[in-house]
């Protein structure tokens, strides 16, 4: 009667066991989980900022020609009337560098016979 009741407390003891390590609610799913978590909460931090950024855009176009007139000018390029429009482009000042430096090491003779 002993044994008996000995070996149903040991298979009790082994089914907990195995539940508390390798089953739902184990050390190892408690830790994927709380990896999802933070995963999650990193996720809607991000998400949180970037509504919040739409959130003031939209109040800004709301009460202001300010954002309206940015908007106008940066996406669709538009100047005013009474404005002049530049563009400088990279290679254009490059150009120039390179002009200046080109003049610097011009040759001697032709130089000399300018001073002449």
């Amino acid at each position: 009667m002993m044994r008996i009741l000995l070996i149903i407390l040991l298979a009790v003891l082994s089914l907990l066991q195995w539940r508390l390590w390798f089953g739902e609610g184990s050390k190892e799913h408690m830790a994927e989980l709380e990896r999802r978590i933070a995963e999650q909460e990193a996720l809607n931090t991000k998400l949180i900022a970037r509504n919040q950024s739409l959130l003031n855009e939209i109040l800004d176009l709301k009460t202001g020609n300010d954002a309206i007139e940015e908007r106008a000018r940066s996406e669709l390029g538009l100047i005013r009337p009474d404005e002049t429009f530049y563009i400088l482009e990279e290679s254009a000042t490059s150009s120039i560098g390179e002009i200046d430096a080109s003049r610097e090491n011009a040759n001697p003779i032709s130089q000399q016979s300018l001073e002449q």
